[in-house]
């Protein structure tokens, strides 16, 4: 799978899926990864998380209302978590196939230009 910029990535749609596409591997997502900012690898390279802390609770639901349009928009949904009321992380892999897809990085490009509210 060819590496993109987070600029190409944004400018791609999901496409849905229901299996029988192969995942990503380990290489090829740290190819990629170098082009997100902030994301990270987690569960032995199986999904991708980025973590921020917003300036309060409703910094936080305001951010993940925005994710949630983005998402709903492209048919892909992340994993959304928001601990200790400003502790915020999203996690993002492709639960058909149990890994990552390019569908995991378009959505994480996408999550990176949205608006959020951080911790001064």
């Amino acid at each position: 799978m060819e590496t993109q910029t987070a600029e190409q990535l944004t400018q791609k749609k999901c496409v849905p899926c229901e299996g029988g596409v192969p995942k990503y591997s380990l290489a090829e997502a740290e190819a990629q990864l170098k082009n997100l900012s902030g994301w990270r690898l987690t569960h032995d390279g199986e999904r991708i998380r980025k973590d921020w802390v917003v300036k309060n609770f409703l910094a936080g639901m305001d951010f993940f209302g925005s994710v949630a349009e983005v998402a709903e928009a492209d048919g892909h949904h992340p994993d959304l978590h928001l601990e200790g009321y400003r502790n915020v992380w999203i996690e993002l892999y492709t639960h058909a196939i149990g890994g990552l897809s390019e569908n995991d990085f378009i959505l994480a490009a996408k999550i990176d230009e949205l608006p959020v509210k951080l911790k001064q």
